[in-house]
């Protein structure tokens, strides 16, 4: 809320009318991210590739100072059970994982890379539970509804911080690649003009001294504005696990 209050006044500071007082938590994000009045928001960067990527402008990219996050990159951590004596990504063959939502980079895509190499006729494990969440991904599999989740790295940092309780009960079996973070965007029809200033307060906002504790509250550290194209990998990664006989993570 400080981080978008400041956001919100450089806009207004600039003339951009309508800015909105407050975050909208009161609709899906995908009702968000379809409205064609969306002044700003933050999405995955596989619907911004797939479904979104002609109805969403991309803005910037945050810098988090969480491990796992170089620069204006991310990955997951693929978690199990503390106890799961396990050590390695095949030994997972048949058993349950976790994903937050089938159209999630870091919980769906990235997995699916990472397992794809081992998958026998388009399968390779035993059963998928869609939670909706990774906090519900990570506490699903700590209290044992399920063996395996890919957990975005920046909200397992929230994990360790906020629930340590969670964090404790789960172990890092491995890591994704890395690809660009998670990216703000716009509407698809918003002008160059506007983009410009949106990255502008964005800017600002991510290096106000007065902003200090909100942006560490969040392991913010900066923002980035990265070309279009480098999200293109997220599209490629599905691709290839396409022509590995594995389109659907399973």
């Amino acid at each position: 809320d400080a981080l978008w209050s400041a956001v919100a006044a450089h806009l207004r500071a600039a003339g951009v009318e309508g800015v909105p007082a407050e975050l909208d938590r009161t609709r899906g994000l995908r009702d968000i991210w379809n409205d064609p009045g969306l002044l700003l928001a933050q999405c995955c960067g596989y619907p911004l590739v797939t479904a979104w990527r002609d109805r969403l402008r991309y803005v910037a990219t945050p810098v988090y100072a969480v491990p796992g996050c170089e620069g204006g990159t991310h990955r997951s951590r693929i978690v199990v059970r503390r106890g799961d004596p396990a050590l390695s990504l095949a030994a997972f063959r048949g058993r349950r994982a976790a994903i937050n939502d089938r159209g999630s980079n870091t919980g769906m895509n990235l997995l699916r890379d990472s397992v794809a190499r081992m998958a026998d006729k388009g399968r390779f494990f035993g059963s998928i539970i869609e939670t909706g969440s990774h906090d519900a991904s990570a506490r699903l599999v700590a209290a044992g509804g399920a063996d395996i989740a890919a957990i975005d790295t920046v909200s397992f940092a929230h994990f360790e911080r906020y629930e340590p309780s969670i964090a404790g009960r789960l172990r890092v079996l491995g890591w994704t690649r890395p690809v660009p973070g998670l990216p703000l965007v716009t509407a698809g029809g918003t002008t160059d003009r506007e983009l410009a200033l949106l990255r502008a307060a964005v800017r600002a906002a991510l290096a106000d001294p007065r902003l200090a504790t909100a942006r560490a509250a969040l392991h913010l550290a900066g923002v980035e504005i990265l070309r279009r194209d480098r999200y293109d990998i997220v599209a490629k990664i599905e691709a290839k696990a396409v022509r590995n006989g594995y389109p659907v993570l399973a």
